[in-house]
């Protein structure tokens, strides 16, 4: 099921950021998005997430809202006003297709889905699945502005392109994670 907010149009200026990975996973496309979908295991896997519980609607479908927990050290973009150690997100449910794709939107303290849009998403191979993790934001987030409020033009440019390749980093983590998740059960 897809929310039309949500749906892959081009959009009228520039993302904010837009990063993927992906890797061929030994599991059929179904055991990997049952593991995916399954958000209160993410400190398996995430660099970020070390777990959380679903708080709204039926877990793992269109509506849902899943509470995460989160840990960020010290090191990670250090010259930039970011949120480090723990602070929780809330995120809904915006398309989740079993078997193929899973996409959640991060909300804003007000409850609304903002353009910040994490997704999982599976095709068949021969042998198993390629799983692709992608994570695009269109409009900036409440916390982007509040981290690049004080910050000259040079001073953004820098944080965005630094923040990019943290995002890069951290998903290409998270899908090898996946698969040795996966893989061992």
């Amino acid at each position: 099921m897809t929310d039309s907010k949500f749906e892959s149009t081009p959009p009228k200026s520039a993302p904010a950021f837009q990063v993927s990975a992906e890797t061929h996973v030994d599991a059929s496309p179904d055991a990997v998005y049952a593991t995916v979908s399954d958000l209160p295991r993410s400190g398996e896997w995430s660099v970020e997430c070390t777990g959380g519980q679903w708080i709204s609607g039926t877990p793992a479908t269109v509506g849902a809202v899943f509470r995460g927990e989160n840990h960020r050290p010290e090191d990670v973009v250090a010259w930039a006003p970011v949120v480090r150690g723990g602070w929780t997100t809330e995120s809904e449910v915006v398309e989740a297709e079993p078997g193929s794709s899973f996409h959640w939107a991060v909300r804003d303290r007000a409850g609304r889905r903002q353009e910040s849009v994490w997704s999982f998403e599976t095709r068949a191979t021969d042998h198993g699945c390629v799983l692709v993790h992608r994570f695009w934001m269109g409009r900036h987030t409440e916390g982007i502005r509040g981290i690049t409020a004080g910050m000259d033009p040079a001073e953004k440019q820098r944080f965005f392109a630094d923040w990019t390749a943290k995002l890069t980093a951290d998903i290409t983590a998270t899908v090898q994670r996946i698969k040795q998740v996966v893989e061992k059960s």
